[in-house]
């Protein structure tokens, strides 16, 4: 019967997609487990995304090794300024105060990223290296050269394990969760493309309904 056809081309249709998904997580977590840090490189900024263990600390760290000029925090709570922000990370000197920025407008990834390439920007920068956890670099690379094509950007992720509270089920469900944010992040401007002819023809059809009510029925 056609019924019985239908059901198996779409489990068979679902086991290929379910297949090619367990594909890429694969590919996901190799990757960026194995992201290659380039410690010779210099950038002109450094610059670390808020939300994981030990990403300000590394930051910080590396300004202090002089591997850039400035340090940029993105995504900091607009309650926290400077000196709480490196009283938090366990720093007790303040005498680096003076080279490092933080942003409080993002919210999110992509906002990050357009916060931070305002502020490479106003200060005339051309490269940095970027800082965020592992499971998290592979989404942050893509929005912010999506963000900054015309600047250089350097991984350095940040490997949070030893001493880390979070069990092995809980490190799995963030990062299937982030290679679901990746996948999203991928295809966005392709849907962006497609959703606007999609909101015209909708906002066209309401302007064509409404040309046809009467005054009455508008208000």
């Amino acid at each position: 019967m056609r019924w019985r056809r239908a059901l198996k081309i779409a489990a068979a249709s679902l086991a290929v997609l379910g297949l090619l998904w367990l594909g890429g997580l694969a590919w996901f977590v190799h990757s960026s487990l194995t992201i290659a840090i380039d410690r010779t490189t210099p950038t002109d900024a450094i610059v670390v995304l808020t939300g994981g263990r030990l990403r300000v600390e590394t930051a910080l760290d590396l300004l202090g090794a002089g591997r850039a000029q400035k340090l940029f925090i993105s995504g900091v709570n607009p309650h926290v300024d400077r000196v709480a922000l490196l009283r938090g990370a366990g720093r007790t000197d303040e005498s680096a105060t003076d080279r490092i920025e933080i942003g409080h407008e993002a919210e999110n990834t992509l906002g990050n990223a357009r916060e931070t390439a305002e502020w490479m920007r106003h200060e005339g920068y051309r490269s940095l290296r970027l800082v965020t956890s592992w499971y998290h670099m592979r989404r942050s690379l893509l929005e912010f050269k999506r963000a900054m094509p015309d600047m250089l950007v350097v991984a350095e992720p940040v490997f949070a394990t030893h001493g880390d509270p979070q069990s092995w089920f809980d490190v799995a469900m963030l990062t299937v969760g982030e290679y679901d944010k990746f996948l999203a992040t991928l295809v966005r401007p392709e849907l962006a493309v497609i959703w606007p002819r999609a909101a015209l023809s909708s906002h066209q059809a309401r302007l064509a309904e409404g040309s046809t009510i009467s005054p009455e029925r508008r208000q």
